[in-house]
């Protein structure tokens, strides 16, 4: 099964963005499709891979900074190709 996830991480420290950008960059280097906007990033890919790979990096993200928030929202359908149709 192929899912879609939508995250966006906050670090709530004021050396926040070494943070973002180091999990984004372990995001990138896993083998799944990752897209990226200046809102959030979307990790598309089969379910188990998808979420053996969050569990690791968010894990360690968290592990890394004394506060954060991280939102997911997860779609059951691999998204990547969306395109609006207006």
């Amino acid at each position: 099964m192929n899912i879609s996830v939508e995250l966006t991480f906050s670090p709530l420290q004021d050396d926040f963005e070494g943070h973002i950008i180091n999990f984004i960059k372990k995001l990138r280097s896993s083998g799944l499709t990752v897209l990226e906007n200046p809102l959030s990033t979307q990790v598309y890919g089969e379910y188990d891979e998808v979420m053996n790979v969050l569990q690791v990096e968010i894990k360690e993200a968290f592990e890394l900074m004394e506060r954060g928030l991280m939102y997911m929202k997860m779609v059951k359908s691999d998204r990547s190709d969306y395109e609006p149709h207006f």
